[in-house]
This record gives structure tokens, C-alpha cells and sequence, in this order.
């Protein structure tokens, strides 16, 4: 076991700890892991199949269920373009298509750097200011193409 694959296990071994080795706990775990790796990575799968006596393709089916989790790493800065009914009639498409132009990338997939990753969403409850875009969860309203360069050409420079 390398040096790395050794700090993620003890990461781990902390995670889990704060949780009883009950099912009911999956949920939690997973979300702990997402938000200290960014994804779940097939270790941690692993680690938590044998604390919670649960097997790895359940947990497999649990992360691929739930759109918050997800098995491959975002980049630095995950962008995600809404494609429900109000923003795709106000535009999001050009979005999308945008930023798979700018970037080289496809929806789901992350820069070869790991500066950006794009997804999409069904809807962020913010109808009022479509089309809508995000960038680490915030927000940017009423987008256009225009200001969706802006916000690239920023995050790019950084």
C-alpha cells in the first residue's frame, strides 16, 4: 500500500467512525466522502461495503441514483448549465454548447488540467432568472452566452 492509498484510508477510517455500522447510515457516509474528495473514489466504495456489511454494487446503485454523488473527480471549478423547461426555452442549450466549445469538453467529463468540469441539471428553483448557470454552486442568472465568456475568461486567468 503506497504512502497515498495509506492517508486515504486513514481519512476514511475517520469518516466512517463518526457513524454506527448501520445501512441507515450510507446516505451520510457518501455525502461525507463527496464533500471531502469531490467524488467517491472505488476505495472508499470498498471501505465503506466492508464497515457496513453492505455490497459494493448497492453502493454503487445508491451513488449512481443520486445526482450529488458522483464517481469520477469535478475540477477546480464545476460548472453546471440548468436544462429544465424554463432555462432550455430561454437558451440554455447555447450555454451548454458554449462551454463544451470553449472548454474541448464533453458534459460529464473534466479538463485534462482539472480546471473545469461541466454537467448538467434539471432545475435549480430559479425559474425567475433563466437561463441559469453555476459555477461551485453559485449561481449566475439571466446568463447569455456573453456573460458566460466573461465568467470562463475570469475563472481561465485565475
Amino acid at each position: 500500500m503506497n504512502c497515498m492509498e495509506q492517508k486515504l484510508r486513514q481519512e476514511l477510517k475517520e469518516i466512517l467512525e463518526k457513524y454506527t455500522k448501520e445501512k441507515d447510515n450510507l446516505i451520510p457516509i457518501l455525502n461525507d466522502v463527496q464533500v471531502k474528495y469531490g467524488y467517491i473514489p472505488q476505495i472508499a466504495q470498498s471501505e465503506i461495503s466492508e464497515y457496513l456489511s453492505i455490497p459494493m454494487a448497492e453502493i454503487y446503485g445508491v451513488i449512481t441514483f443520486y445526482s450529488r454523488f458522483t464517481l469520477k473527480p469535478k475540477g477546480k471549478y464545476a460548472i453546471s448549465v440548468c436544462l429544465g423547461t424554463a432555462c432550455f426555452v430561454k437558451g440554455s442549450e447555447k450555454l451548454m454548447n458554449r462551454l463544451k466549445e470553449r472548454l474541448g469538453i464533453k458534459e460529464g467529463e473534466t479538463t485534462e488540467d482539472g480546471k473545469f468540469s461541466i454537467d448538467s441539471t434539471r432545475c435549480l428553483g430559479a425559474c425567475g432568472i433563466a437561463p441559469v448557470f453555476t459555477v461551485n454552486g453559485e449561481v449566475y442568472g439571466k446568463a447569455t452566452v456573453k456573460k458566460l465568456d466573461e465568467v470562463l475568461d475570469e475563472l481561465i486567468t485565475k
